[in-house]
């Protein structure tokens, strides 16, 4: 795991902050290509909406980390950011903007469908670079050791920190091979991103719809991916976690939106 890049100064420059630079750049690459694709804005408008949501995003990120942890002083440090805090905090920036500069807003919505996913997947490649948000102990053939993550995965913090059950004959010290999920989700969030450009060119969909669509993929991919993460916040039999409770809720959310909207527009296409 790499733990610095370079410093210039006394400011260290790490892996993760490279890529989540990386996330930010490619999520305004593709809602850029988006916006004037369609015709419903122009550079300008896709800077203001990444930077809004990205610096927002952050801020709920660590806001979310710092509530999980009861430790506000976590809020200024450079570790922890929860994608569902800055899922929220990045929504609720990009309606305001996307308000306050008049654009439609569903159509614009669907514009920043594929930017999500992708921004997310590059965002997960910095967590594996520096050995945070690893899985469970694991013997698959591709399963990696992350002897200098945050924190390692050794046999204590796996025990200690996330409550997972690891054979009492293994030293604390031990460093285990567990599953790497922050692989798994890059993978699917690099798949949703490639089926959101597809819908998108096929152009089939409501306005509005291809957000849905993206949101409720990476509720699910959120849910399954979370069984095989190290977690210390499961509760139900210490099987579910607090993030998979905030999957439900969304799809609960998407599904309500869903039906709303096509209440409304049924009778319109009757008529």
């Amino acid at each position: 795991m790499i733990d610095e890049l370079f410093r210039i100064g006394s400011f260290s420059v790490s892996p993760f902050g490279v890529m989540l630079v990386l996330a930010l750049l490619s999520s305004y690459w593709q809602l850029r290509r988006q916006m004037l694709r369609t015709g419903i804005g122009d550079e300008e408008d896709a800077s203001a909406i990444v930077f809004t949501c990205g610096f927002l995003g952050i801020a709920g990120g660590k806001l979310y980390y710092a509530m999980l942890v009861q430790d506000w002083s976590a809020f200024l440090s450079r570790a922890g950011i929860v994608w569902y805090g800055s899922l929220i905090a990045g929504l609720a920036g990009f309606v305001w903007v996307v308000w306050r500069r008049r654009l439609p807003m569903r159509r614009t919505l669907d514009a920043a469908a594929p930017a999500l996913p992708l921004g997310y997947a590059v965002g997960r490649i910095g967590c594996l670079l520096v050995g945070d948000d690893y899985g469970v102990p694991s013997d698959v053939p591709w399963a990696m050791k992350f002897p200098n993550g945050l924190p390692p995965s050794t046999a204590g913090s796996l025990r200690h920190q996330f409550g997972v059950e690891v054979d009492p004959s293994i030293a604390d010290s031990t460093v285990l091979a567990v599953h790497p999920t922050q692989i798994y989700t890059s993978l699917a969030a690099f798949a949703i991103w490639g089926f959101a450009l597809w819908l998108a060119g096929r152009g089939s969909l409501r306005p509005g719809r291809l957000l849905l669509v993206v949101l409720a993929l990476l509720s699910v991919e959120r849910f399954l991916v979370e069984f095989l993460r190290a977690k210390d916040d499961r509760f139900f039999a210490d099987t579910f976690t607090l993030a998979q409770l905030i999957s439900v809720a969304l799809l609960v959310g998407v599904a309500l939106v869903a039906w709303r909207w096509w209440r409304v527009e049924a009778p319109e296409a009757a008529s």
